[in-house]
């Protein structure tokens, strides 16, 4: 499926609420810099105590209890760095770069690929003819039945949380995000590169101070954990029940911004972790809104109450949604197909 920027929906006329949003993508340095420094202090704080935890003979579980939260932390980082490639962070392109390629090397992503990658989501969301750029693989019920076993075994197996929440997070993190991805441009595999060059410094600078076995006790299950959690966070933004999805002739890029992303309802803790992106719908609305005015913008624009909040409890009911049906206009599981006549019994 290859993508085409002039098929964006330039027709659909912007709804009147849409201007309302406005003044809230508008970065503030002082709350960004605030983000930024605590963040990364807190990171840098819990990673050392676990390097402390490894070296002074402390059981390794206390040191997986603090990679729980480094973890966590490193998640926000993520988000930091999401801002950054929307350039909504800070005012400066500049600076929104900098501060980006620092949190993508923290967490192992090249900046101007990943930005170019997310864009395409952002364009294509809710567009089941220009599936495939940054988002969870989704097949229609008629694209499943018409494939072969071998590709409907492939798809059940991508689709199985045993894989997409254990072996998909690591490969994509550890494996894929080394090279560029599909159709990157001359700038995009130069990130790659300086990322991935500053990451071998990055490692071989621990391994002479702390011990490469060190490192890896202390970086990996940060990196597994976060992954894993950021993985989820993803997967339910845009597969939930009642999630919008339309052909392009018919696809409207304001309903797949209020339909086809979640509200998701977190703690508040959870909340401040991820940076405000349960605010999902707001950011598809709005992809220059900061972070720190997702929820804002939300409790103030009306129109961006009327959505529905996805709750943690009953986020875990997407796990059984797998594909998409056309005629009924809404993700069904496997077993709703069971007995199908163009399956095997």
């Amino acid at each position: 499926m290859t993508f085409n920027p002039v098929f964006v929906a330039s027709h659909v006329e912007k709804p009147d609420w849409y201007s309302a949003l406005g003044k809230y993508a508008k970065p503030n340095l002082r709350i960004a810099m605030w983000q930024l420094l605590s963040t990364l202090s807190l990171y840098v704080v819990i990673f050392a105590l676990m390097i402390f935890t490894v070296k002074t003979g402390y059981s390794y579980l206390i040191t997986l209890a603090l990679s729980v939260l480094a973890a966590a932390v490193f998640v926000r980082v993520f988000i930091l760095f999401h801002d950054c490639t929307h350039g909504s962070f800070v005012h400066s392109p500049h600076w929104n770069r900098n501060i980006g390629y620092i949190c993508g090397v923290l967490t192992f992503t090249a900046f101007h690929d990943w930005r170019r990658s997310h864009a395409g989501h952002h364009i294509t969301v809710g567009d089941l003819d220009r599936r495939g750029f940054g988002d969870i693989t989704t097949m229609t019920v008629e694209e499943y039945l018409a494939a072969p076993p071998w590709q409907r075994l492939c798809y059940r197996l991508y689709r199985s949380p045993a894989i997409m929440f254990t072996i998909g997070p690591a490969y994509y993190f550890l494996l894929r995000n080394r090279w560029p991805s599909e159709r990157a441009h001359k700038q995009d595999i130069h990130s790659v590169i300086y990322t991935d060059v500053a990451l071998v410094v990055f490692i071989a600078l621990a391994g002479w101070a702390i011990g490469f076995k060190t490192y890896l006790m202390v970086q990996l299950p940060i990196l597994l954990i976060a992954a894993t959690f950021g993985v989820w966070m993803f997967y339910v933004q845009h597969q939930f029940e009642g999630v919008y999805w339309a052909r392009h002739d018919q696809w409207n890029p304001w309903k797949a911004a209020l339909e086809g992303a979640s509200f998701y309802q977190l703690p508040s803790m959870l909340q401040w972790l991820t940076g405000n992106i349960g605010y999902h719908h707001v950011h598809h609305a709005r992809p220059g809104i900061p972070n720190y005015y997702l929820q804002k913008c939300c409790e103030e624009v009306p129109e961006l109450q009327s959505v529905l909040p996805l709750t943690m409890r009953g986020s875990l009911k997407s796990l059984r949604l797998n594909l998409y049906d056309e005629e009924q206009g809404k993700l069904v599981s496997f077993r709703s197909l069971k007995g199908h006549p163009r399956l095997p019994s």
